[in-house]
């Protein structure tokens, strides 16, 4: 499904929500909404704020916050609680996150693996209809491994300064 197949069909939700429930269709619910499908990938509700500003249009951080509230209900968003952050995702067509934190940066990375996927989805619960799933595995990303391995500048040049005095 392209980029505006998905945004015309979450707009139709919205749409059917608001309309079922006697709610204004209100021109900020709908930027909103086509900002959230304007990103690739997660978002902070900063980084959303600062893209409608962009566009010129303003809302407050209460009407941002309502309406993300409201599109989590509506299973258009996700709210991902990362270590120390808290990030938003379009999750339309979007069922199955597999995500690398990393504990030290905080850095998270979306990953793909088909093991994971088909071993999740032959899974059966007792009770429970499953639609997708987001699995968050933590640890310590390429980048922070190889500065936690370096060893410490100030224990070399105090060595130094040792040595010198010998």
């Amino acid at each position: 499904m392209t980029n505006n197949a998905i945004k015309k069909k979450v707009r139709g939700i919205l749409d059917y929500y608001l309309v079922r429930n006697k709610h204004r269709k209100t021109p900020e619910r709908y930027a909103i909404l086509d900002a959230v499908y304007s990103f690739d990938g997660h978002f902070t509700l900063e980084e959303l704020g600062k893209l409608l500003e962009s566009r010129n249009f303003r809302v407050s951080r209460a009407t941002l916050y309502n309406t993300m509230k409201l599109f989590i209900e509506l299973r258009l968003v996700v709210r991902h609680r990362f270590i120390g952050q808290t990030k938003y995702e379009g999750c339309y067509k979007n069922e199955n996150h597999i995500h690398q934190v990393c504990t030290v940066c905080g850095s998270v990375d979306e990953i793909l693996s088909p093991e994971i996927v088909s071993a999740i989805s032959a899974t059966r619960f007792h009770r429970f209809h499953k639609d997708g799933f987001t699995l968050y595995i933590y640890g310590v990303c390429a980048k922070c491994q190889r500065r936690l391995s370096r060893p410490k500048n100030s224990n070399s040049d105090k060595d130094k300064k040792e040595q010198k005095t010998k």
